[in-house]
Formats: C-alpha cells, sequence, structure tokens
C-alpha cells in the first residue's frame, strides 16, 4: 500500500472554512473568485430546488454566468454543462454531488456546500478534492445552520486536516 501525505509540490492545501448561511458572505466570496479569474462549485445537493437556487443566484449576480448540473439531467445536456465548465465559459457551476469524482478543472478553486453537516466527512474530502487542482490557493466552504455540537465539532475535522485517513477515522467514529 502506498499513501500519499502532501499535495504535488505546485499545489497549495484547500483552505476551509465552516460558516453558518450568511448570503452576503457567500456572494463576496463567489464574486472574488470570479474576478481574480477563477470559477466556483456551489454544491446544492437537491435536484427538486437546484433550479430554484439558480435563478436566485443569478437574480443577485447577474453579471456572472452560471449553469446547473446534476444527475438527472440527459447525458447531452450534462456533456454540454461540463464542457462548457471546462472551457472557463461557466463561472459558477451550481450542482449536486454530481462533481464527486472525475472532473480536473485547474481553474475551479472555490467550493462551497450546502448543508455539509448532512453529507459524510469522507464524502467531503473527496469534493474537496475537485479545487486546488491548479496554481492558485483554493478554499472550501462548508455551510452548516446544524445547532447539533456533535455535527459543528465533525465538519471542524475538515478545517484542521487534508489527511484522507484521518478523515476516514473521524468518519468511522
Amino acid at each position: 500500500m502506498s499513501t500519499i501525505e502532501a499535495p504535488p509540490a505546485d499545489r497549495y492545501p484547500v483552505q476551509t472554512f465552516v460558516l453558518e448561511h450568511n448570503q452576503g458572505i457567500l456572494d463576496d466570496a463567489i464574486r472574488r473568485e470570479v474576478q481574480r479569474g477563477g470559477q466556483v462549485y456551489y454544491l446544492h445537493n437537491r435536484v427538486e430546488t437546484i433550479d430554484q437556487c439558480a435563478s436566485a443566484m443569478k437574480r443577485r449576480m447577474p453579471e456572472l454566468s452560471i449553469a446547473v448540473a446534476h444527475g438527472k439531467m440527459g447525458e447531452e445536456a450534462l456533456g454540454d454543462v461540463m464542457q462548457s465548465m471546462a472551457d472557463g465559459e461557466i463561472q459558477v457551476l451550481v450542482c449536486t454531488t454530481i462533481i464527486e469524482t472525475g472532473l480536473d478543472i485547474p481553474n475551479a478553486n472555490t467550493l462551497i456546500i450546502e448543508h455539509a453537516d448532512r453529507l459524510g466527512l469522507s464524502q467531503l474530502h473527496q469534493l474537496r478534492g475537485r479545487v486546488g487542482r491548479g496554481q492558485y490557493q483554493s478554499t472550501c466552504i462548508l455551510i452548516s445552520d446544524a445547532q447539533n455540537e456533535e455535527a459543528i465539532r465533525r465538519l471542524k475535522v475538515m478545517c484542521r486536516t487534508n489527511d484522507g485517513f484521518q478523515i476516514a477515522d473521524e468518519d468511522l467514529k
């Protein structure tokens, strides 16, 4: 067995934060990323309301190119959106966990995950791996309005380490 204990030499560890939902802070984070030429994944993991989430974002930030991606889309439509994201035509991709594996978009530097407390730590770690693939500092913002101390404690593990083994161990607990 081999272990990877450090990111490649040209990459920074992803800065991870746990925040309560605050639309102003989130919109500011999105705008800052786009202003520096990067792209954003905004994970809204409910297909039933994902279009409403994207529409609200478009109303607040009409200057941005925003698209939606989820697993119930047709293969061609999903492929077109992913290609547009890879080509840099989309600045913000409102998506489900469909982005969890297989995407390598070095310009995507910010990941915002709504209701992060509803996902396992290992899954959050896998999702966080979608950013930080380029030469710029990347950010992962875990949004949780949970009042449960245990849920917040678990999420804060993601802020302390990028070590998948430590995260998986904490997930097992």
